[in-house]
């Protein structure tokens, strides 16, 4: 088992959700409107000076529902540019 932590900018939420729903993945967890600081998407706390935030969804899924994520990650990644999505893939040692 993998988990999928994708974070995103919230403006593309309905993008990101329409990668699970692709993927007939319909469990997770998902934090809205955290704060944060990227690499190309900049400064994101949601106030006057850095407006902006972000959402992480955590996925626990099989490894070939967790390369479908990634693909499906990396394709948005191409049509959006700097808006601001990553994925990461964490090894689970015990669900309980």
């Amino acid at each position: 088992m993998l988990m999928v932590m994708i974070v995103y900018n919230e403006a593309i939420d309905d993008e990101v959700m329409g990668i699970l729903e692709n993927c007939a993945l319909s469990n997770y967890t998902k934090l809205n409107g955290v704060f944060g600081k990227g690499a190309t998407s900049g400064t994101h706390l949601g106030d006057d000076v850095w407006p902006g935030r972000n959402n992480i969804l955590y996925i626990c899924c099989e490894n070939i529902q967790a390369q479908k994520v990634l693909s499906g990650v990396k394709e948005l990644r191409k049509k959006m540019g700097k808006e601001g999505i990553k994925a990461f893939v964490l090894s689970l040692e015990d669900i309980t």
